[in-house]
């Protein structure tokens, strides 16, 4: 069985022609995802996940391979898996950009849908977002050129097909949504959020999801200093909560000193799972669910998250 250390010397060590055939098996995994032939539950690129077993929800990687590898240690999540335990590892995208190892954070995400197809879930943040909603300064480009010598430019153009087919959303009804950025505050129905890859740019709804934050103290949506997306209030929030017919939001996208924060109530929890530079967070955090459990409020989950 192979353990988390494992996949992090195989990712220092992948040479260029093996990280072009992981990507390609990945991309096909995805693919039949969304084409239906997955035994995981898809429509458009929205998961939905039954309210049984457990799941493991990283946020924000950031070419961080230190805070990954140690979640799978500490998750024992392979293990789990390994052992056919009903068991998922749910990312919240952000894989790459702004950390020196993004092209083996990449290897090893990519291995762990490799190696779990159904039981590893992976999303789709801004800085895997279509052409013009991409986040800047965005040095993947320049990493992967970093590790894979003349070749960094083709090494990119292959990965970044890998980017359309990452999911939008992921649901278990009656409990939890889980999104990159925010709410869609247009959406009226949930097909907006399956679709909204399909539906972007003449509806902002892929925008808002992969851009978005939360903001306490005010009412609807009011225009991001980000320059994409919206900061939307706790009433955006209980109506696409009501829409969905979930209780919370899970997402990432935000650095949290603590690793995590709570909005709107208790019904948004931000997850942001890398350490250091750029950020300078004190603490990393990821969440561990029983999703049998229902649950009303973010504050009820402090016991369930893990903070390193």
């Amino acid at each position: 069985m192979k353990k988390p250390e494992d996949l992090a010397k195989e990712a220092e060590k992948v040479n260029f022609k093996e990280f072009l055939e992981l990507i390609d098996e990945c991309n096909q995994i995805l693919i039949e995802e969304v084409s239906g032939s997955s035994d995981l539950n898809v429509t458009g690129l929205l998961v939905k996940l039954p309210p049984i077993g457990e799941a493991i929800v990283v946020g924000d990687i950031h070419g961080d391979i230190n805070s990954l590898i140690h979640i799978l240690k500490e998750s024992r999540f392979m293990e789990k898996a390994f052992n056919d335990e009903l068991v998922y590892m749910i990312f919240l995208g952000d894989y790459g950009d702004r950390g020196f190892y993004s092209p083996e954070v990449y290897y090893v995400v990519m291995t762990l849908k490799k190696m779990f197809p159904n039981k590893v879930i992976l999303m789709r943040g801004n800085h895997e977002g279509p052409d013009d909603l991409l986040a800047y300064p965005h040095d993947l480009p320049q990493h992967l050129e970093r590790k894979f010598r003349g070749k960094g430019e083709l090494a990119y153009s292959r990965l970044k097909k890998i980017f359309d087919y990452l999911h939008t959303a992921v649901l278990i009804e009656g409990r939890y949504v889980m999104l990159h950025g925010g709410v869609p505050s247009e959406a009226v129905s949930i097909d907006d959020v399956a679709y909204a890859h399909e539906k972007h740019p003449a509806e902002s709804h892929l925008e808002e999801i992969l851009w978005s934050d939360p903001r306490e103290g005010m009412l609807g949506t009011y225009f991001s200093p980000r320059g994409a997306g919206r900061l939307f209030g706790k009433d955006v929030t209980q109506r696409f909560l009501r829409m969905v017919n979930a209780s919370i939001i899970v997402r990432g996208h935000e650095p949290c000193d603590d690793g995590y924060r709570i909005n709107h109530n208790g019904r948004v929890l931000t997850l942001f799972s890398r350490k250091g530079a750029p950020y300078y967070n004190r603490k990393g955090a990821y969440l561990y669910l029983n999703l049998s459990e229902p649950v009303k409020k973010a504050s009820q989950l402090a016991s369930d998250l893990y903070r390193f």
